[in-house]
């Protein structure tokens, strides 16, 4: 199955349901079908051919949607970008992935500016909004597409539909090659253990970009549901939009339910009609399961995975704060594993280790990425002996709950967004007043972690932690620039002279006592 056959059976059996809604505008998956093949049309018409890549540079919207779609229904790939990336960033995801037309919003004009000159294999550049004299308008160029649908082969199961990037061990991006039998599979598996049956609204805010985000549109879309898009998160808005559209399936990152929390007179949005509040990127403390609880009733659920494959489930009927000290200790857990997908705990000879005991934890399924475009090295790495290595550590209890112990990769998850230390760290040692430098994830109480940078000063030199921050503003995005500077005489080391991060925690933490 393909992800062409689930957008051309909504149009047929839900045509006139609702597939998309962003602010007023709508799609009906009919009108996702028809849409979709005007703008594959004129991909088609300005060179793009099967399993060209088709950059995507795009906030929550309509058009985002339609791009996803023209891409899967007509075996084009979409390589997302993300949009709180900083120009160097972006630039070297759209030239990795080869994209050879990159649709973009006008908000980010300059950034694309910036840098089009080194983007070579773009040949069109299509800008949603007010476009500048170098791109194409939107409009304009689904315009210049033949009528019907383009002449392309129709994708095969086994054919790249996304490209996704994330970040690996040298913080990098890589691109998550996700095929369109893995994409139908994680639709399948989700909506099961959602229980979706076609008449649920989801609201995401999100972005599309991100594999979490595009999971629920599958799961959604797999039962011919409704999606509904906010561009950016703001807890009145997310409130009233559960109120006036009924919507029955919300997924958050815990700190954003704090947020729900603290809207002031929420008593006066009714939001009786969610069924489902998933959360993810991070557990959520007793405290706050208690108070969302009462807010919003028993429907959380808690899922974890990767861009690279799902991975566990932690269902509402284990969300218990009055069950037994057993059962309240799985709320500490990520769950079980998803269905038809298999989870082995393995040590550093990729031999399983028994329940309790300390590993990485390791997945297997269909809804696991085919590799790392352009980078055989990290495929094989990641895919050894035919497991997913996800890079977190973590054990599994005799009844088959999964415990996350630590991140083996030194990601620091900051409300929802992964980042990797090796980025902030590259930035911050190319100001000439730092001699060396180490990042690591703190805990927050807003953020769940917050990235702080222990920094050694060269001898002579002079830096403040705001004049360092400045520093790492035009090179990496806002959300991983560190919100704690700390200055050290000498990093901690480890006998192989690799900085020994675990002391510097400790350092960080008796400095915070």
């Amino acid at each position: 199955m393909t992800l062409k056959d689930i957008i051309e059976r909504n149009a047929r059996w839900h045509g006139d349901a609702l597939a998309f809604k962003c602010g007023e505008r709508e799609l009906s998956h009919r009108a996702l079908r028809d849409e979709a093949a005007r703008l594959a049309a004129a991909l088609y018409a300005g060179g793009a051919r099967s399993q060209d890549r088709i950059g995507l540079l795009l906030m929550n919207s309509l058009e985002m949607a339609v791009g996803y779609a023209a891409c899967e229904a007509f075996g084009l790939i979409a390589a997302t970008v993300n949009f709180r990336l900083a120009a160097p960033e972006m630039r070297h995801i759209i030239s990795d992935s080869g994209a050879s037309i990159l649709i973009f919003e006008a908000e980010f004009t300059d950034r694309i500016d910036a840098i089009r000159a080194e983007l070579s294999e773009v040949r069109r550049f299509v800008c949603v909004g007010p476009a500048p004299d170098w791109a194409t308008g939107w409009d304009e160029f689904v315009a210049e597409g033949a009528p019907g649908p383009p002449p392309l082969p129709a994708p095969r199961p086994e054919d790249i539909a996304y490209l996704i990037y994330t970040s690996g061990t040298t913080g990098r991006p890589k691109g998550c090659m996700l095929d369109h039998a893995g994409q139908c599979a994680m639709g399948a598996a989700m909506s099961a253990h959602l229980g979706l049956d076609g008449q649920d609204h989801s609201l995401l805010v999100m972005p599309l970009f991100h594999i979490g985000a595009k999971s629920q549109v599958h799961a959604q879309h797999w039962v011919g549901g409704a999606v509904h898009l906010h561009r950016k998160f703001d807890a009145e808005a997310v409130l009233r939009t559960v109120h006036e559209e009924r919507i029955t399936l919300l997924h958050l990152a815990p700190m954003l339910i704090q947020a729900l929390l603290e809207v002031p007179d929420r008593a006066r949005f009714d939001t009786s009609s969610l069924r489902v509040l998933i959360y993810s990127a991070a557990p959520m403390s007793p405290t706050l399961l208690r108070a969302a609880r009462e807010a919003f009733g028993p429907i959380f659920i808690q899922m974890y995975g990767q861009t690279e494959g799902i991975g566990t489930v932690l269902p509402k009927g284990d969300h218990r704060l009055d069950a037994d000290p057993v059962a309240q200790a799985r709320l500490g857990s990520v769950g079980h594993v998803f269905v038809d997908t298999e989870l082995s705990i393995r040590d550093d000879d990729n031999a399983e280790v028994p329940a309790g005991q300390v590993g990485e934890i390791c997945l297997r399924g269909p809804c696991i990425m085919r590799g790392y475009w352009n980078n055989s090295a990290a495929t094989l790495a990641a895919l050894a002996g035919g497991w997913l290595h996800t890079g977190d550590v973590g054990y599994v209890d005799d009844c088959g709950y999964v415990y996350l112990v630590d991140r083996k990769k030194d990601v620091i998850i900051s409300g929802g967004e992964n980042i990797y230390s090796r980025e902030v760290e590259d930035a911050l040692i190319s100001h000439p007043a730092v001699s060396a430098v180490a990042v690591v994830g703190v805990p927050d109480a807003k953020w769940g972690e917050i990235a702080c940078a222990c920094i050694v000063l060269r001898e002579g030199a002079a830096a403040d932690g705001d004049s360092l921050v400045a520093h790492c503003k035009p090179l990496i995005a806002a959300y991983k620039q560190p919100r704690r500077v700390v200055f050290v005489d000498a990093l901690p080391a480890l006998p192989s002279g690799k900085v020994n991060k675990v002391a510097l925690r400790r350092i960080i933490s008796g400095e915070a006592e």
